[in-house]
């Protein structure tokens, strides 16, 4: 036996041996790392601190040319012992729990944000310790990867080997942004409640503690109950971490939050707003980019800007005497915008009229209206002509009911059999509903959403033909939509920007160079650009009419109901030349018995035409390629049913800036090629306001 054993020994010890060398190495591992860890956080630089600024961003133009600058403040920094111990509470129970025990990277503070998040459903928590968040939000890294983290964790291991916890947080309250333009907490304490810092209340303070993460969202300014429902979060964490007694705490969430008089107008001085704004939207939409960032990150963003035509259309809309007449106590509203369709690039853009808040409603890419006829081309005639339909094609034009649906004219009229061409330059409307009811509705869903237009399945229907969407479009979003026709069948996505850059060069962000996507033949879009000239040269859009220079284009209009046929909601003019696309609307911003529109279609057609006419002032005059086949017969000059025109009659007024319920809804039911015309159940007769183009 003991022969045995010692045997067993014998083979064990080489195991032990491998044991012991394996641990020194990993110990020798973890020093070597240790070391160059050290060495990597010695090398940061973090002299910044000393003068933190927010940087100012800049916008380029098309030509590469400063277009823009944003910048719009300075810190205004208080020292620590002004700070109230509430606010500081605040700030450390939301922001960063082990603020005062960690050493600048928190790792259990990560796994504990990451459970708190996901068993609250919501992010409550951030996994990032405050110090890490001074270092990001001075030194700009702005790229969102594992490497930025890396350099978040140095940085904040240097400066928390250099600064104590009180300074830490003194800087970090100072320096970051709490939206509405106040970069620093004293600059949050006049915005948001016109007083001192030292005087901020238990309740003012967590609400500006809870406003940190996302300023935008929750700017109580613009989402009060947002805030509010925020401001209670970071009470009830104060309470949790046992920095608020239950006493105290239920007596703060009981009060009401009290802004100051007045909020400030953070846009004053920044050139061409409403084209910043839809930066603004952009980078954060496609590139995940903050406002934070976007506004205050120094960055130098290049984009399709073209400023020549942006301060055309700016004059433009600043002259009264092209819009129709308002009513005394209020404007007629409108929103613009122009496209090259040749690469998508947004060259100009208006987003309303008279004084306006920067980064306030932007109608020509926020506004959600009914398209009215400028959507008979996208969703009716396009997909004809894909099936092999003609412009001397007939139709009929006389009373028609489907399952209930009765499509009328505008002004009540009957044509008897017209041509598509007829059809198309007139606007008529009951020729474009048999057509699509010939088709098939889904012809005409397919084919609106391969121009880039997204609907629902409400907005199935036969309406559809008239512009009848459940949602509503954008200047915007037509504007891309006839750039199809106008850049032979290809789409491409509008955008403002090229690329974004960070301040020290590195590229962020940077617009897919793509083809394009193919949405219709050539032969088609030709087709349409044919007709389209006609609907200029000789019909319903005879007020957009471009001196000297080939256009086509569509008007749109939507009845007010209740106003006996004589009122509009929306007002549109669609059109472009080979090498620009514009869309213009006209409306109120909230429309009722008391507040629509009196004019036709002229309206928008004529502040398209001085629109174009300035941005296309030295521009070269090219000519649309020609259709195929025979030349589109032009059978006359056709009278128009909606020429009931009454230009500058005063409008009535109107109430508030955000309408966007449908108003102009088809039938309820699919009445596609195969439908007989029976009353679906509960079948909507009217379907709301009706085109009067």
């Amino acid at each position: 036996m003991k022969p045995r054993s010692k045997e067993r020994s014998t083979i064990q010890l080489p195991w032990k041996k491998i044991g012991v060398a394996v641990i020194l190495s990993c110990l020798l591992f973890v020093a070597l790392g240790w070391a160059v860890f050290g060495a990597l956080v010695n090398k940061q630089d973090i002299t910044l601190l000393a003068k933190p600024l927010p940087a100012a961003t800049i916008i380029y133009d098309q030509d590469d040319e400063v277009a823009s600058r944003i910048s719009l403040n300075t810190i205004e920094p208080v020292t620590f012992e002004q700070l109230p111990k509430h606010l500081i509470d605040a700030v450390v129970a939301v922001e960063d729990k082990r603020f005062f025990e960690h050493n600048g990277a928190d790792l259990w503070g990560i796994a504990r944000a990451l459970m708190t998040n996901l068993t609250s459903g919501k992010t409550v928590q951030g996994a990032s310790t405050i110090t890490q968040q001074l270092a990001k939000n001075v030194f700009l890294t702005h790229d969102r990867t594992w490497g930025r983290k890396w350099n978040e964790v140095l940085l904040s291991k240097k400066i928390e080997g250099e600064y104590d916890k009180q300074q830490i947080i003194e800087m970090y309250i100072n320096q970051i942004y709490f939206g509405e333009g106040a970069w620093g907490i004293k600059r949050a304490a006049e915005t948001y409640f016109s007083k001192k810092v030292e005087n901020l209340t238990l309740s003012e303070s967590a609400m500006l503690a809870g406003i940190i993460r996302a300023p935008s969202a929750l700017s109580p300014f613009k989402h009060l109950d947002k805030a509010l429902e925020r401001r209670n979060i970071v009470l009830q964490l104060m309470k949790d971490q046992g920095k608020l007694s239950p006493a105290a705490y239920e007596k703060t969430i009981r009060e009401p939050i009290k802004l100051g008089s007045a909020k400030p107008n953070r846009g004053e001085g920044i050139k061409y707003p409403y084209y910043v704004d839809q930066i603004i939207r952009e980078a954060s939409a496609l590139y995940g980019l903050t406002e934070n960032e976007i506004l205050h990150g120094g960055l130098r963003i290049h984009t399709a800007l073209d400023t020549k035509m942006q301060q055309a259309a700016e004059q433009v809309y600043a002259n009264n005497s092209v819009f129709p007449n308002s009513a005394n106590d209020q404007l007629i509203q409108s929103g613009a915008v122009l496209v090259d369709p040749r690469d998508g690039g947004i060259k100009a853009l208006v987003g309303g009229r008279g004084q306006q808040p920067f980064r306030g409603f932007n109608r020509a890419v926020q506004l959600k209206r009914q398209p009215g006829s400028t959507m008979k081309p996208i969703s009716v005639y396009t997909p004809a002509f894909e099936q092999g339909y003609r412009p001397d094609d007939r139709l009929l034009d006389e009373p028609i009911t489907f399952g209930g649906y009765e499509p009328k004219n505008a002004g009540g009229g009957y044509h008897g059999e017209v041509s598509i061409y007829e059809a198309i330059v007139n606007s008529y409307n009951i020729p474009a509903v048999r057509l699509l009811n010939e088709m098939g509705i889904d012809a005409g869903m397919e084919a609106a959403e391969r121009f880039g237009i997204e609907l629902t399945e409400e907005d199935r229907t036969l309406g559809l033909a008239l512009g009848g969407l459940q949602e509503g479009v954008s200047p915007l979003t037509m504007a891309e939509a006839f750039s199809v026709f106008a850049n032979d069948g290809t789409r491409n996505p509008a955008h403002s920007i090229i690329s974004i850059e960070s301040a020290d060069g590195e590229v962020l962000a940077e617009a897919a160079g793509d083809a394009g996507v193919k949405t219709t033949e050539s032969s088609v879009a030709r087709t349409m650009t044919a007709m389209l000239e006609g609907v200029v040269e000789e019909g319903t859009g005879e007020a957009a009419a471009l001196a000297g220079r080939p256009v086509a284009g569509k008007t749109g209009t939507t009845e007010m109901p209740g106003t006996g046929g004589e009122g509009i909601k929306d007002n549109w003019f669609v059109g472009y030349t080979p090498q620009l696309v514009g869309a213009v609307w006209l409306g109120y911003d909230h429309t009722d018995a008391q507040h629509y529109l009196t004019t036709t279609s002229k309206a928008a057609a004529a502040v398209f035409r001085e629109l174009m006419s300035e941005a296309l002032k030295g521009e070269p005059i090219l000519a649309f390629p020609k259709a195929p086949g025979s030349a589109v017969k032009k059978p006359g000059k056709p009278s128009k049913a909606d020429d009931r025109d009454k230009d500058h009659k005063p409008d009535k007024g109107n109430k508030g800036p955000d309408h966007k319920g449908p108003d102009h809804k088809g039938p309820k039911k699919d009445h596609g090629k195969n439908d007989e015309g029976r009353p679906p159940k509960g079948h909507d007769k009217h379907g709301g306001a009706k085109d009067k183009d």
